[in-house]
């Protein structure tokens, strides 16, 4: 029996949206990450983070490009590797985006826990977080629009800072503030702007060279090196010693900092960090893929339930009971209107280098 028209539905129209601030979880010099409360029709209430630019960087017109392009870029990137994106909003002049609240640590958090506590991360569980982060990397760098053209999306800020480990033992890559698609003709040519962690730059970033998904991968490498040896690839003083180092500094082999590490995965790490990205793997799906092998090859291997056991025992203030932990003091509220869209999660606390060619 088909159904009843039961009145007129609009096809279009604002709604209001009042948010509830529970909490400021991070600060940077750029924004404020905060952990809140999207409020709907008959209590119904959803957790998420907001992610919002500092007043004087509203002002900034690249930098509110780069924000609502974010949104844009983001906002139908839909994995589980990926942190989901909700909305783009507006109150007055200052921009916000609502996205997926996770419970967890970002991997600079999480290596930083490993370190004060002399807690080793097994090799096996590096190589899962890595190939994790891949599978999110693979559906954004395969991503197509509504007409099926490639967006030739690529992330150009992968690091430490920007994946998430939850407390459900999840991996998530955040953070596509400084991502391009082939799509986005207001954005800058690689050649004009350097955008993301020196640290964690490939070499054609440094060299303010055309960029494709292969950058992306170099960066992956320079993550999972420091996940299975505890040691900064790249490390240096300034952005313009780290980004020399990522063009000279010879690589060291992993085995040699942390001999736990098998040579199938060394072979694997040392390919994902050659500096001609003709020599590195090609796409994130066939790395995800090898690294998948070293772990599950000979059987049973890592999974989020490992992961989730390890996060416990790392982080046992995350896994408190929400009633048991301290109540936040004087949550603010706003009444959000000019609803514009969807969009992602970040460390606002790390920040990410913009660069113009001619500032070094």
């Amino acid at each position: 029996m088909p159904l009843q028209p039961q009145g007129t539905v609009a096809t279009s129209f604002v709604a209001d949206l009042q948010v509830t601030l529970v909490r400021k979880v991070a600060e940077g010099g750029m924004g404020s990450l905060y952990e809140a409360v999207l409020h709907g029709p008959q209590g119904f209430e959803k957790t998420v983070a907001l992610k919002t630019i500092v007043e004087r960087f509203s002002q900034d017109e690249h930098f509110v490009e780069l924000f609502i392009g974010e949104a844009k870029l983001v906002a139908d990137l839909v994995h589980q590797n990926i942190c989901q994106v909700y909305q783009l909003g507006r109150v007055g002049q200052r921009y916000f985006i609502a996205m997926e609240f996770i419970s967890g640590v970002n991997l600079r958090q999480f290596l930083r826990r490993h370190a004060e506590t002399g807690r080793s991360l097994p090799p096996e569980l590096a190589v899962f977080i890595t190939s994790r982060i891949c599978r999110g990397l693979e559906y954004a760098h395969s991503k197509r629009d509504k007409n099926g053209l490639l967006l030739g999306v690529v992330h150009r800020d992968v690091g430490p800072h920007n994946v998430m480990v939850s407390t459900e033992g999840e991996v998530k890559l955040t953070d596509f503030g400084v991502a391009k698609a082939r799509t986005q003709t207001a954005e800058l040519q690689d050649e004009q702007v350097r955008v993301g962690k020196a640290e964690y730059m490939s070499p054609e970033q440094v060299r303010l060279e055309t960029t494709d998904a292969r950058s992306d991968l170099f960066s992956v490498g320079a993550v999972m090196f420091e996940l299975l040896t505890g040691q900064r690839l790249f490390t240096a003083d300034t952005a313009r010693q780290a980004r020399a180092k990522v063009l000279e500094r010879e690589i060291p082999r992993p085995r040699s900092l942390n001999p736990t590490i098998s040579e199938g995965v060394e072979e694997v790490l040392l390919r994902t960090l050659q500096r001609d990205p003709a020599a590195r793997y090609q796409t994130a799906g066939e790395l995800g893929t090898d690294l998948e092998y070293q772990i599950y090859h000979q059987g049973y291997g890592p999974t989020i339930v490992t992961l989730e056991k390890h996060m416990r025992g790392l982080f046992p203030e995350l896994f408190v009971p929400a009633g048991r932990r301290r109540a936040p003091s004087k949550p603010a509220t706003l009444i959000i209107d000019s609803v514009a869209g969807r969009a992602e999660r970040s460390d606002v606390t790390a920040r990410t280098v913009v660069e113009r060619k001619g500032q070094g």
